[in-house]
């Protein structure tokens, strides 16, 4: 099965996805950027690698 695995992802020149990949972290953004929605959004947002890009959320302040 793993070896199954290995040869999908060497076929398709995929790489596994690292552990950090799937989590959000708070990020300032310096230069707007597009955000999920499609808006720009500028100053801290949460930020997350998708194994192709940068996924930005808005971010709204702790309470």
């Amino acid at each position: 099965m793993f070896a199954e695995t290995q040869n999908h992802l060497r076929i398709l020149k995929l790489k596994p996805r690292a552990g950090w990949t799937a989590v959000w972290h708070l990020w300032t953004v310096l230069i707007p950027r597009r955000s999920i929605t499609g808006r720009l959004v500028r100053g801290q947002v949460w930020r997350r690698h998708d194994g192709r890009r940068w996924i930005y959320k808005k971010f709204t302040a702790y309470r």
